[in-house]
C-alpha cells in the first residue's frame, strides 16, 4: 500500500505531528471549547515552532483548567505566579497575562456574537476559504480581517500571521496542499457549495 502523501511542512518522523495534521490540522471547528483551546496555544506559540506546542499541549490543558475560559478570565496575580513556576508550559509572563485579557475578550465576543465560533465562522459566512492559487502563504484577507478586528478590541498576540496559522488549523481555511491526501478528504466533506475562494 502506498505511503499517505502529506503536505511538506509534516515531520514524517514524528508520529505526534502526524497524527495531528491527519487528524485535527484543517479540519474544521464548530464547538467552541475545542476552538479557543486552539487559539490559546495559537497565541502562545508565536516566536516558537508549532511541535513545543503539541508536546506541551497536555500540560497546557492541565496547567489552564482545561481551557475554560470562564475560569482563565478570572485569574489574578496568585495564579499567574503559580503559573509561572509550572515547568510544562511556557513560561512568558506576557503570554500569560495576554493569555488572561484575551480570554476576557472571548467572553465578550462570545456575549455578542452567541459563541466564539459563530464570531470567527462569520467573517467567511459560514464558508471554508480556499487559496486562490492551492498555494499555501503566510497571510489572508481573511486573517487580516479578523487580526484587525482582535486587535481593535484589545486582543494580543493576533497578528495576521498568528491569526491566519489558527484559522488554517481550525479548518477556516483549507491550506492542505493539492497532492495531500487531507486536501481531498476536506474538500469532500466540505462540499464545493460550502467553500469560497479569496
Amino acid at each position: 500500500m502506498a505511503e499517505k502523501k502529506r503536505c511538506f511542512w509534516v515531520r514524517e518522523d514524528s508520529v505526534l505531528y502526524c497524527a495531528y495534521h491527519d487528524e485535527e490540522w484543517g479540519t474544521p471547528i464548530r464547538d467552541d471549547r475545542s476552538m479557543y483551546a486552539l487559539f490559546m496555544l495559537e497565541l502562545f506559540q508565536a516566536g516558537l515552532s508549532w511541535i513545543t506546542l503539541l508536546k506541551k499541549r497536555e500540560a497546557f490543558a492541565e496547567a489552564f483548567d482545561g481551557f475554560d475560559v470562564e475560569k482563565i478570565a478570572a485569574y489574578d496575580e496568585t495564579k499567574i505566579a503559580e503559573l509561572m513556576q509550572n515547568a510544562g508550559i511556557i513560561r512568558s509572563r506576557g503570554k500569560i497575562e495576554a493569555a488572561i485579557g484575551n480570554a476576557r475578550i472571548v467572553l465578550a465576543l462570545k456575549q455578542e456574537f452567541g459563541s466564539f465560533c459563530n464570531y470567527l465562522w462569520s467573517f467567511s459566512e459560514g464558508k471554508v476559504v480556499l487559496s486562490p492559487d492551492d498555494q499555501p502563504r503566510a497571510t489572508s484577507p481573511l486573517s487580516d480581517r479578523i487580526s484587525a478586528d482582535l486587535k481593535k478590541r484589545g486582543m494580543r498576540y493576533a497578528g495576521s500571521v498568528t491569526i491566519h496559522s489558527f484559522l488554517q488549523a481550525a479548518g477556516i481555511v483549507n491550506e492542505h496542499e493539492p497532492s495531500c491526501y487531507r486536501y481531498d478528504e476536506l474538500m469532500r466533506e466540505t462540499g464545493l457549495e460550502k467553500t469560497i475562494r479569496e
